[in-house]
């Protein structure tokens, strides 16, 4: 079994807005991966962008420039 680490989710309200911020993510070097929201918490559109704590401002940045808005952001161990 896999260990299980803290990670930062940042959950959107649609599908599109993840898309988009996974593109934008991609586009702009940022570490992560789309992920299914995890059970711990709820989100409108059921995916989630998954990635390191440490690039929690920069991630950020690189979805609010490109016009997407969060949901939440939280950090969970996944």
């Amino acid at each position: 079994m896999r260990k299980k680490e803290r990670k930062l989710i940042i959950t959107f309200s649609t599908t599109v807005d993840a898309m988009a911020a996974e593109a934008a993510c991609r586009e702009h070097g940022g570490a992560g991966r789309l992920i299914p929201v995890p059970r711990a918490i709820s989100a409108g559109c059921g995916l989630a962008w998954c990635g390191e704590i440490r690039q929690r401002e920069v991630l950020l940045e690189m979805i609010r420039s490109a016009g997407i808005l969060e949901e939440a952001v939280q950090e969970l161990e996944i």
